[in-house]
């Protein structure tokens, strides 16, 4: 019984859930200048885990062909056939409900519409629409994976989505996603080509991601400086942010010349520390710094 749970735990694939979590409640944090209350960050947290849920399994359903063909993923409950077709759907679809549901009951009905957003484009629009396309679709498809920085901030708003400052940590987690994807996809490139999907590396070569890898990067501290400027952030936030994406920079321009594997992974892994202290530093500024800019 317990084996069987587990493996429908890993179909939700709870470590990227993990992941868009630790930008929902420091959205949260931002939008209430403080902590906005512990029955709703357990009540958006687990909506919001839901509707995750929900996409990776749908995912997971579509891409259990490609998941056979890859070294990496061929272990995958829907791979491996542990978890079935029909189980993975239902799973997916009662998730879904369950997460649009519980946020309209416990939140409000625009996190819900958001949260239910995303699984929609991220299955329909990404794996669907893009995934197996063009190599381009990890940066459309990355859209989906910033919903849940708009989901936290209407869940502590009413629904008011009319402040510059959730759309520029939007624009963050937006512009993050591509370098740090292509630079996994450079170690996994044969991977990647035995799938048949078109990721960067396999399409462009390395030459061209980590051309594409430093170019993102630029964009990515181009969005910070501009929640730096027009945020209402203090020093709290401003000094660690630009040191971080400072240090993105000088690792990305490293893997620019260098091309290596071992430098994609160094800024690979600094990727994910990064996401989550920028949104950290961001909470914690916002909860008791003085804005830059206060008169």
């Amino acid at each position: 019984m317990l084996a069987s749970v587990r493996r429908y735990v890993l179909v939700t694939k709870p470590r990227i859930i993990e992941l868009l979590l630790v930008t929902t409640l420091p959205a949260m944090v931002v939008a209430a200048r403080g902590w906005p209350g512990t029955w709703l960050v357990i009540a958006t947290l687990v909506g919001g885990t839901l509707s995750a849920g929900s996409a990776n399994a749908l995912n997971n359903l579509v891409d259990r062909d490609v998941d056979r063909r890859m070294a990496r993923t061929s272990a995958r409950p829907t791979a491996s056939d542990t978890v079935g077709p029909r189980g993975t759907l239902v799973l997916g679809l009662v998730l879904g409900v369950a997460g649009f549901a519980w946020l309209a009951l416990f939140v409000n009905l625009v996190a819900a519409l958001l949260a239910t957003s995303a699984i929609l484009f991220y299955v329909f629009v990404y794996t669907l629409g893009m995934k197996r396309r063009t190599s381009q679709a990890v940066v459309i498809g990355g859209a989906a994976g910033c919903v849940p920085v708009l989901t936290g901030w209407a869940a502590v708003t009413g629904g008011s989505l009319a402040d510059v400052r959730p759309w520029l940590l939007f624009a963050i987690v937006f512009w993050w996603t591509p370098p740090h994807f292509w630079a996994l996809a450079m170690k996994y490139r044969d991977d990647y080509a035995a799938g048949g999907l078109p990721m960067l590396p396999v399409t462009h070569g390395i030459a061209e991601t980590t051309r594409q890898i430093l170019l993102y990067s630029y964009l990515l501290f181009s969005v910070v400086l501009l929640y730096i400027a027009g945020g209402g952030v203090g020093w709290l936030f401003a000094v660690p942010a630009a040191g971080l994406t400072i240090t993105w920079l000088m690792l990305a321009h490293r893997l620019r010349r260098s091309q290596t594997i071992s430098d994609a992974m160094r800024l690979f892994h600094y990727s994910t520390v990064y996401l989550a202290l920028i949104f950290i530093i961001a909470a914690v500024d916002a909860a008791v710094a003085t804005p830059l800019l206060a008169g």
